[in-house]
């Protein structure tokens, strides 16, 4: 009785789609009946002019109509062959999985049925519940999406442990051809890096660059006005595209990069056996090359070749520099005369202390600059966190002076004198025994105390004499010598004897007989 009253229930469905006129296509979309099934119960809805009636018996009326004139509904039915991998089918729909990376998985771990059976399996078990959107397309070269997603987990080179990973995905509007990253992280860094690849991959820059309100490209997101992060609005005037977010909480404005991290996860991604990030990079970048191929649901072209086609010749130039990457921070000068920027210590001018600094880090370079974005000064970036990187210039003079300095940089220094400072510098720190580098450092510390014009005549003065001593230059500069032009002494030139051996040993001449 149970299963005559489910079939009552799908008959009345059934009848009254039939009654509006529904196509067969439409009716099976809708009940999931197979269309032998609708011609058969349409037959039969006919000979009990039950789609002529003004009203629909009720389902007593229709209960007993059906059980005199026609089998249940439902008919059995074999078992599908998806049947025992149901658990993994269900839960790779909960992920939002295709269906055709569903049936790739399957085969995978045994499979032998097809794939209709696996979308009929799929359909039958799910309800559809459409979304109303709306679809804007736009020109070759003017639109570019971006975003981030997670990408489970792959193995990190340097531990070989699994390691929770990200994947970056950057689509073109018009061509639908997409760019994809494996990264770890989703810091500014890696996202301004990242940009620089896919852009580099289109081999152009589309005019803009539509985001999510990531913090590595939003600082502040706002309906009106959001305030974008300042490395990334510099790489953006570098390559020359505008940054266009998204409206807060409406992540369907970048439907398009959305739907391209959604396919990544859904077909690249499910039930990959953990690989190293590196070759799972050339793996996604190969897959990104073949589903360029494929013919795309929305615009029913390959993307790969309306991206040949049209669309490259569209995008702007790559700029003819390469970008010095590098992110902001604005960061305190403590007191101790030092900011902090990524674990490590930078030296600032002591005048500065107390004072906001903004900080460039790059690759090779960390660069400081007040608020009002004049550069302060530019220190090579230190090797390791928790190394200070300082220029003896930020101390006070004190403490400049007990500083330690390398032999690189005394000569940095005394070639900012001149070019007899240096020599002289060079030649104290040539010493193959004893450590000069605090000779050295007192003979640039002599400009402090006497300006660098004097100090660069005194080391030619002590050059001239071949005295390269600390000493020498001291004693030059107190007595004001540096400025004479005393001609180096020249040595007296050997000469013979004016008298021969007879005449200068005459008195000996008897107790020499050989004379």
């Amino acid at each position: 009785m149970p299963q005559r009253k489910k079939d009552t229930l799908q008959i009345r469905q059934l009848l009254l789609l039939l009654r509006a006129h529904q196509t067969e296509r439409e009716i099976r979309h809708l009940t999931g009946l197979a269309r032998d099934t609708i011609r058969r119960y349409k037959k039969w809805a006919d000979e009990q002019q039950l789609l002529s009636v003004e009203t629909l018996p009720n389902d007593e009326q229709l209960q007993s109509v059906l059980d005199s004139t026609l089998p249940p509904l439902v008919p059995p039915q074999n078992q599908s062959t998806v049947e025992p991998f149901a658990d993994f089918v269900t839960e790779l729909r909960e992920d939002h999985v295709e269906m055709a990376a569903i049936f790739a998985r399957l085969q995978e771990r045994g499979y032998t049925g097809s794939y209709s059976a696996v979308w009929r399996f799929v359909t039958k078990s799910e309800a559809n519940n459409p979304e109303v959107v709306l679809r804007i397309e736009t020109p070759p070269g003017y639109e570019a999406q971006v975003d981030f997603g997670d990408a489970g987990h792959f193995l990190d080179p340097a531990t070989g442990l699994p390691r929770r990973t990200y994947v970056f995905v950057m689509t073109l509007s018009f061509s639908r051809h997409h760019y994809a990253e494996l990264v770890f992280d989703q810091t500014a860094l890696t996202w301004l890096a990242a940009h620089t690849r896919a852009l580099n991959y289109f081999g152009g820059v589309p005019q803009r660059v539509v985001i999510d309100n990531l913090k590595a490209g939003i600082q502040k997101a706002a309906w009106e006005d959001p305030e974008v992060n300042r490395s990334y609005a510099e790489l953006a005037e570098h390559y020359g595209f505008l940054i266009s977010p998204c409206r807060p909480a409406t992540p369907q404005h970048k439907g398009k990069v959305e739907s391209g991290v959604h396919f990544v996860k859904r077909n690249f991604l499910p039930a990959r056996e953990p690989v190293d990030i590196l070759q799972g990079n050339r793996d996604l970048l190969r897959w990104c090359a073949q589903v360029g191929q494929r013919q795309h649901g929305t615009t029913h072209k390959k993307p790969a070749e309306q991206f040949d086609a049209i669309e490259k010749t569209a995008l702007q130039p790559l700029p003819r520099t390469a970008y010095d990457l590098g992110v902001y921070k604005k960061a305190k000068l403590h007191r101790d005369g030092y900011v902090v920027f990524d674990g490590s210590y930078y030296s600032a001018p002591e005048r500065l202390i107390g004072s906001t600094l903004w900080v460039r880090g790059g690759l090779t370079t960390v660069r400081l600059l007040t608020e009002d974005h004049h550069v302060v000064f530019t220190h090579d970036r230190a090797r390791e966190p928790g190394q200070r990187v300082t220029h003896p210039d930020h101390l006070p003079t004190a403490r400049a002076a007990a500083l330690p300095r390398s032999p690189h940089l005394l000569k940095q220094q005394a070639a900012e004198v001149g070019p007899h400072t240096l020599a002289l510098v060079e030649a104290v720190l040539s010493d193959p025994v004893v450590d000069k580098t605090g000779s050295a450092g007192r003979v640039l510390r002599l400009a402090d105390k006497h300006s660098s014009v004097r100090l660069e005549a005194a080391c030619e003065r002590a050059m001239r004499f071949s005295d390269p001593r600390y000493t020498t230059v001291r004693d030059i500069l107190s007595q004001g010598l540096e400025a004479q032009t005393t001609p180096i002494p020249q040595p007296t030139p050997a000469s013979t004897f004016a008298r021969n051996a007879q005449e200068l040993f005459a008195h000996l001449k008897g107790a020499l007989s050989w004379m």
